[in-house]
């Protein structure tokens, strides 16, 4: 079927052919996933009473806003949360996870990092390295001290290490996804372990996840295994791809509470924030996410299958469980990592006909290029690969919002990179 409108090479229509093949077993268990998760949603919105009158927003202050309260009650029942801000005021993922940072931080308090160093554009907003000294106002800047455990050499976390550091820490944080690193997206089992580990050394500790990316990509939530709070954009999985910006905070009660008025201003916190046009939107985004996320985590096991059949190393193996959308191929050179994004431009809905250059992004040290033709800008639950250059030249490959155009974006992508 893609070979009636793109020009695809016989050979790489082959290796298409065998990965379709060997991805139908994983698939079917993509399909569990989302049925269960599906459903789960469908109860949150009936359980809640969600009516048509919640879909239309408010303006100016937002007093009063229904809508935007039934939002929050939604989302902390589908994600196993007491409270949640589930907001189109976060400006991204790092927005989110900077008013929760700041929300549970005082002076003189220690952030650790259990995972080892947290995503890049969180570098500025901790005051790491020589982003301390901007003058911006960083976690380091109002007197928040600093501390991680770096993983193993096995990409695993150093549990002893964490149990030795928890004691002298407020706020532990777990970072799901794999960033830009070579590791595996960490499963539920393996941050439960840590939040046991940190919490056995300090039972006051709050333990906080960095969920981006891996909403509903399994049957539960890092808040189903001890997590005191998660947090995430609305730009990826959990806005199905028609949620125009946004982001959440889930977990305890008066945790999110202590975020609200990090959110907006201490003494208003969650009262304020008008809607404007963008609830249906909110609304009907989080609906679809489960089956979104579905289509984007096939994408991401096809992708893996293809790759390893070229003889390519790709994270995590196509038949490994996915606990977030992306997947990371290491294209061995620069020329290859950037005629691939090239090529998932091309494949891309909107801006097919730009071709991505690396550049000096904000937040980032190295120069990045990034395909990203989506209907949402930097939207990464739609198909996008993503990539900061340097050694291994590793490319980042996430979303999509049906598998049938993602499939054929990754060809257009593989066949610009390897096969031109």
């Amino acid at each position: 079927m893609i070979e009636t409108f793109f020009d695809i090479c016989p050979e790489l229509l082959e290796l298409d052919k065998k990965a379709m093949e060997l991805c139908k077993p994983e698939f079917e268990k993509i399909h569990a996933i989302q049925e269960y998760n599906q459903v789960k949603m469908l109860k949150a919105f009936t359980e809640c009473g969600v009516s048509s009158t919640h879909l239309v927003g408010s303006t100016g202050y937002g007093y009063d806003d229904s809508g935007r309260d039934k939002l929050d009650q939604v989302f902390a029942t589908v994600m196993g949360a007491e409270d949640a801000l589930c907001r189109s005021h976060f400006l991204s993922g790092t927005h989110a996870l900077t008013v929760a940072l700041f929300g549970l931080l005082r002076m003189g308090d220690t952030l650790l990092a259990a995972t080892g160093r947290p995503y890049d554009t969180l570098e500025g907003v901790i005051g790491l390295g020589d982003t301390k000294e901007q003058g911006y106002g960083s976690l380091a800047e109002y007197g928040v001290n600093y501390d991680e455990a770096p993983l193993t050499e096995e990409g695993q976390p150093d549990y002893e290490l964490i149990a030795q550091k928890a004691p002298h820490a407020t706020v532990c944080h777990i970072q799901r996804s794999r960033g830009y690193s070579n590791r595996s997206a960490f499963d539920l089992k393996t941050i439960e372990k840590v939040i046991q580990t940190a919490k056995t050394a300090n039972p006051n500790i709050v333990v906080m996840v960095d969920n981006c990316y891996g909403e509903f990509t399994q049957i539960a939530e890092p808040t189903s295994v001890g997590a005191d709070l998660i947090v995430g954009s609305l730009i990826k999985n959990p806005g199905g791809g028609i949620a125009p910006t946004g982001g959440y905070i889930a977990g305890k009660h008066s945790l999110v509470e202590k975020c609200a008025h990090r959110l907006t201003c201490p003494g208003t916190g969650r009262e304020l924030g008008c809607t404007l046009d963008t609830l249906r939107q909110m609304y009907l985004g989080l609906y679809y996410a489960p089956g979104v996320t579905a289509e984007a985590l096939k994408t991401s096991i096809y992708a893996s299958c293809l790759f390893e059949l070229m003889g390519y190393h790709a994270t995590p193996f196509y038949k490994e469980d996915r606990n977030d959308i992306i997947t990371s191929i290491e294209t061995k050179s620069e020329k290859a990592l950037c005629a691939l994004c090239q090529g998932i431009q091309a494949g891309s809905p909107v801006d097919s006909f730009v071709t991505p250059e690396p550049y000096a992004m904000p937040g980032y040290t190295d120069q990045v290029i990034m395909a990203a033709g989506a209907f949402t800008l930097g939207s990464s639950i739609e198909l996008s690969c993503d990539a900061p250059v340097r050694p291994p030249y590793t490319a980042y490959l996430q979303g999509g919002l049906n598998f049938a155009a993602s499939r054929a974006g990754v060809l257009l992508g593989v066949q610009k990179a390897f096969f031109a």
